[in-house]
């Protein structure tokens, strides 16, 4: 019975695959995790990671979820004043609250590839880069290699879409929190790429956040040139360059 539980725990050591996250901020980040629908919520869903601390947590080798970095939390009332999740310092299964930078990743999605990409389609807060560590790709230029955003962009994010706190910008919001109109949030008659398209709104403001960091998703119709693909055992996720 011991030999069959120790073979168990080895095969599922090596079936693991594992996300290394570090904290290149000047300043704590709180890491928030989300796993998807069926998934679970890796470390209950989120740890506080100090200047220069990385922390590695092991996920099933069929994990899909998300990642992201809460900023400006107190650790008295444990709200944070981006990618907040609740009075709490475990999102236990709770989103972040935008703005917020976010990674995000489909371990053994189609054909076994992993599928990953970074994403400020909820508004950015903070820079962000994501990639294997190793792996095995075809080659090509979204095969295995690092999505990142290495740039502060709230101090040049447009006015209308600042997020302001005690007179600081803290991040950039999307403009379908900022406008909250079908247009802007590619929903009702605007709820396809055909129909939503940010060259046709009245301000292309997604062209801001896609010019600065084109590796990132700016918009729920953004092109395709964002997704990344892989087949590898451990990924490294950084908050701040």
């Amino acid at each position: 019975m011991y030999q069959l539980l120790a073979l168990l725990v080895c095969l599922s050591t090596a079936q693991a695959v594992q996300f290394q996250i570090r904290n290149h901020e000047k300043g704590p980040v709180w890491v928030g995790i989300q796993g998807n629908p069926g998934h679970p919520h890796l470390e209950n869903g989120g740890f506080v990671l100090n200047e220069g601390q990385e922390k590695t947590v092991n996920a099933p080798e069929n994990w899909a979820g998300r990642f992201w970095g809460r900023t400006y939390c107190n650790s008295q009332s444990n709200h944070c004043g981006t990618g907040d999740c609740g009075n709490k310092l475990q999102c236990s299964g709770a989103g972040g609250v935008p703005p917020a930078s976010l990674a995000e990743i489909t371990l053994k999605g189609d054909k076994g590839l992993d599928f990953y990409d970074i994403s400020f389609v909820d508004g950015f807060n903070i820079p962000i880069s994501f990639g294997p560590q190793g792996g095995v790709g075809d080659g090509s230029k979204y095969s295995c290699q690092e999505a990142q955003c290495k740039k502060y962009l709230n101090d040049q994010c447009p006015n209308e879409l600042k997020l302001n706190e005690d007179g600081k910008v803290i991040g950039c919001k999307s403009a379908c929190l900022a406008f909250n109109t079908d247009e802007y949030c590619c929903r009702g008659a605007h709820g396809t790429s055909e129909t939503c398209k940010s060259s046709d709104w009245p301000k292309d403001y997604p062209k801001y956040f896609k010019t600065q960091c084109p590796d990132a998703y700016s918009y729920a119709y953004d092109d395709h040139k964002s997704t990344f693909t892989c087949r590898a055992e451990k990924y490294t996720i950084t908050f701040g360059v």
